[in-house]
């Protein structure tokens, strides 16, 4: 049982816990963080989300998930990061590009300057199945062909000007 710490618009904690799976009130939000992984070739890292995800099954997507009661943000996305691809990265590797809200959570955007073979990376079995490094031209294919989450294909087009440094 997958438990969130509770915060008002304003990123307040409310003092109370929710349990995934249930609605949230109306004014309530979750934190859910997510991490753009590039490499030094300029390539993104996608992971494909496993055929049993009731959202996004088998889409390619960014790593991401839910930041668990009692903890933070960067916790969070160091977290999931390691539980979904086998990437260990220290704190002081992530930067914070963004953070935007979506109807019952908040939302950080990570960024990670990272080399790290394909073969080194553990997909998770339940939340990812595959992974891949691509190019700005074939992210952006692959968005136009709707093989890209939805709400990626969607930050992608937002962050624009922040990632397209980062993108070859």
């Amino acid at each position: 049982m997958e438990l969130w710490d509770v915060y008002d618009r304003n990123r307040k904690p409310l003092g109370r816990t929710h349990r995934r799976g249930n609605l949230l009130a109306k004014g309530e939000y979750h934190i859910s963080v997510f991490v753009w992984v590039f490499n030094s070739a300029g390539e993104v890292l996608l992971t494909k989300r496993s055929p049993e995800k009731p959202s996004f099954p088998n889409m390619w997507a960014m790593t991401g998930g839910a930041v668990l009661a009692g903890e933070d943000s960067l916790h969070a996305v160091q977290r999931e990061l390691f539980e979904e691809t086998g990437i260990r990265a220290s704190y002081e590797e992530f930067t914070l590009m963004d953070t935007y809200m979506r109807k019952d959570s908040i939302c950080d955007i990570y960024f990670l300057q990272k080399d790290v073979p394909l073969t080194e990376l553990v997909m998770q079995p339940g939340e990812t199945c595959d992974c891949k490094w691509v190019s700005r031209a074939e992210l952006e294919r692959m968005i136009r062909n709707k093989e890209i989450a939805k709400p990626d294909a969607t930050r992608y087009r937002q962050l624009g000007e922040k990632l397209l440094p980062h993108l070859k």
